[in-house]
């Protein structure tokens, strides 16, 4: 038997998310023209590759929202566990787009290092791109928190970016403000060349998730530490279960197991321990999606399907 969770036909939670991934494609058109300015009035290649991220975030914002329209559909005939998975091709497009901004900082850099040029402005500049990360700040704030709250990658992604981007922006901004007081302009490519290094590791964060989803990684230990703990306390010396498997598909996850009851079971008493677990698994995990398949514990048969593939050897049981 299966059972989603009611929590997840919600269409409140699917606005607030839209919502605020179009304030994050807000955000980044204002920081753009903030830190595009921040670089006109300073020359400065360290506050232009700051601007480059933005852009980054911008693109990154888009796609965001595609995924999320697409992820949002109910399953269908084609897809009928859904369509979550579109968040993790939204994660992976924004780590690949933040590889392109990395490299086209280090070109930039690598030319400043060639042909050096003074700083102008500093003061002007600096205030400008302190504005542009602020509004950053606020905005990945509250979409790192919604992410967390709705289970949602896409929302979590964008708000580790954003964030990255603050820090990015914090870093930048220390070191124009050094070149103005020392006079040294090699520092500008420097911080330029540590910006590029810094988002590619966050690239890298975001593609390891986004593949690991793809490949239908298991549920947090402590999720399904919670799974295990429910079985415990409502199976009894004559009850059983195994083939306990788990998975994440975006907001949504699916547990599946085979309960194992005795034979001489009424269906109907089988079918209510089922249920029965079933509430309590939603309950504590109201984003899964619940498959339990009964099985009589006297027949040897009940023991040949634990594996993925019913050709491999039994394993032990639970």
């Amino acid at each position: 038997m299966t059972r989603p969770s009611p929590h997840l036909s919600s269409a409140a939670p699917e606005r607030r998310l839209f919502h605020l991934l179009w304030l994050s494609v807000a955000a980044a058109v204002a920081t753009i023209a903030l830190k595009t300015a921040a670089w006109l009035a300073t020359g400065s290649v360290g506050l232009l590759s700051d601007a480059a991220e933005s852009v980054v975030n911008l693109v990154a914002a888009v796609v965001a929202l595609g995924a999320l329209t697409w992820a949002s559909k109910p399953a269908d005939e084609e897809h009928t566990f859904g369509h979550g998975k579109a968040e993790y091709l939204s994660a992976g497009a924004e780590g690949m787009m933040i590889f392109v901004a990395a490299v086209s900082i280090a070109v930039a850099a690598a030319d400043r290092f060639l042909h050096p040029r003074p700083v102008e402005d500093v003061g002007v500049g600096l205030a400008i791109s302190a504005v542009a990360s602020s509004i950053n700040l606020v905005v990945g704030l509250a979409l790192l928190r919604a992410g967390r709250r709705h289970r949602a990658l896409i929302l979590e992604a964008d708000g580790r970016h954003l964030l990255t981007d603050v820090w990015t922006s914090a870093g930048v901004i220390a070191a124009v403000a050094a070149v103005g007081v020392t006079g040294w302009q090699l520092l500008d490519p420097i911080i330029a060349l540590a910006v590029a290094a810094n988002i590619v590791w966050t690239g890298v964060a975001l593609m390891r998730r986004s593949i690991g989803g793809l490949m239908d990684r298991a549920l947090p230990a402590a999720e399904q530490e919670v799974i295990r703990r429910v079985l415990a306390d409502r199976l009894g010396p004559d009850t059983g279960f195994h083939a306990l498997r788990t998975r994440q598909a975006g907001r949504r996850a699916f547990v599946s197991m085979h309960l194992l009851v005795p034979g001489a079971w009424s269906v109907q008493r089988g079918h209510d321990l089922a249920e029965e677990i079933d509430h309590a698994l939603r309950r504590r995990l109201p984003h899964a999606t619940i498959f339990t398949h009964l099985e009589p514990r006297e027949d040897p048969r009940s023991f040949e399907d634990i594996e993925l593939d019913r050709d491999h050897p039994p394993v032990a049981t639970e």
